[in-house]
Order: C-alpha cells, then sequence, then structure tokens
C-alpha cells in the first residue's frame, strides 16, 4: 500500500514556479509603446498640404482688377486692397514661422497697421503663396514652437492658425470679388476643426474672430466655418456701378 501512496504521484511538479512565471504579467502589455503620442503627434497635421489652397487663393487673386481695390469686404473696415494686403503679410510671417526664422515678420501683431499693396501686388502675393506652402511642407515646421503675430505656439497650432486663415479669406475674397469658391477639403477640415474647437472654449457668443454667427447644423461645412470665424454666410458685396 505504500507505493499507492508514494511522494511520487503528488510531486510539486504541477505547482512548480515555472508555470507562475513573471512571463504571463511581463510589463510589456503595459509599456509606453500602447500609450504613445502617434496618433495626436504633429506629423499627423503635417499631411495637410496647404498647396491646394494657397493656389486657390491665386486664382482669386488673379480675377481681381484695379478697379476691385477699393471695394468692400466681409472683413470690417477692410477693402479689398487691404485684405489682399493682410493675405501677403501673413504668407510671409508663417513663411518665416514655419522656418522658425523669426524677427520682425513674426513679431509684428497684424493690428498693428492697415495692410496695403503695391504696383506689383499680384506677383508679390503669387510669390509669398508659393513660398509658404513650400515651407510648411517641411515635417520640422509642424513640431516645436514658432512665434506669429507676435504669439508664441506649437508648430502643429500654427499650421492650424495658417490653415484657417487661408480658407477664411479666401472666402473674404471670393466673395468681395464676386468670384465662385471651392477651397481645399482639407484645409477647410482643419479650419473648421480649430474654429469648433474655440468657440467650445468661450463663451457661445464668441469664437476666435469675434461673435459667432449661428449657422444651421445641417449648412454644408464652409458655411458653418465662416459662421464660427464670425461672419455672415450671407453676405453679398454692394452692387459695383
Amino acid at each position: 500500500m505504500t507505493d499507492d501512496t508514494a511522494p511520487r504521484d503528488t510531486a510539486p511538479r504541477d505547482t512548480a514556479p515555472r508555470d507562475t512565471a513573471p512571463r504571463d504579467t511581463s510589463p510589456r502589455d503595459t509599456s509606453p509603446r500602447d500609450t504613445s503620442p502617434r496618433d495626436t503627434s504633429p506629423r499627423d497635421t503635417a499631411t495637410l498640404d496647404l498647396g491646394p489652397q494657397t493656389r486657390v487663393l491665386a486664382r482669386l487673386a488673379e480675377g481681381v482688377g484695379d478697379a476691385r481695390l477699393a471695394d468692400p469686404t466681409p472683413c470690417p473696415d477692410l477693402a479689398v486692397r487691404n485684405l489682399l494686403g493682410h493675405l501677403t503679410g501673413l504668407a510671409v510671417a508663417f513663411r518665416d514661422a514655419a522656418r522658425k526664422d523669426l524677427g520682425a515678420t513674426t513679431d509684428t501683431a497684424p493690428e498693428a497697421a492697415v495692410p496695403d499693396v503695391g504696383p506689383g501686388w499680384h506677383e508679390e502675393l503669387t510669390a509669398a503663396l508659393g513660398e509658404l506652402a513650400e515651407a510648411w511642407r517641411d515635417p520640422g515646421a509642424w513640431t516645436g514652437m514658432t512665434r506669429a503675430g507676435g504669439i508664441d505656439l506649437p508648430g502643429e497650432v500654427a499650421g492650424a492658425v495658417v490653415a484657417d486663415e487661408l480658407v477664411i479669406h479666401g472666402w473674404d475674397l471670393a466673395r468681395a470679388t464676386g468670384q465662385d469658391y471651392d477651397p481645399d477639403p482639407a484645409a477647410l477640415r482643419a479650419a473648421y476643426g480649430l474654429l469648433s474647437a474655440a468657440a467650445e472654449e468661450s463663451d457661445r457668443d464668441e469664437g476666435m474672430f469675434g461673435p459667432v454667427v449661428d449657422v444651421p447644423a445641417g449648412a454644408p461645412l464652409l458655411e458653418r466655418a465662416v459662421g464660427l470665424s464670425g461672419r455672415d454666410p450671407g453676405w453679398t458685396r454692394p452692387a459695383h456701378p
């Protein structure tokens, strides 16, 4: 009978430490790799190529004759010539912000002076828009800190801001000069995202650029972005003599 109750049958082999070794609960499952910031990194935003939207603006500018330079725009107190001057200035400022070339162009607030254009404004604006798009194709533009309008901000935020500027001011220019407007879809989505986030973080009646204009939820995305920018999507230019 001693054979039936021998210790061999109750050997600790079944409960050996090998079965409960830390391999099953190793830190690999909860390592930082699973919570890395890849989903929200500037690389995701850097896929936004500003080139399509800058080309839209350049085409709009080509359709503006000197006879329209004094016409009003949806921007209060800015005529078409001032809007074009603002676009030229912001293209240069955000080009330098992308390059991290900080100085007078990035330190000056946009309201410091009323912008204007000179005789060669077509060529100047077109060149500045092209350089702007090229500067933001560098992945380094979307990383680290930079400055625009005298404000320090992350590169990825600056990229979203300039996308918004290009989209909304493109609408301003198109409406002021009676041209059709079809913004780049990617730039429009970026602009809407920036404007809607700003409206949510502030009082409902205030957006980034003034009181939000209510627009039906089912309205086209461009109209909703325009309303968030403080503009009336129904704005039309006065009849031109």
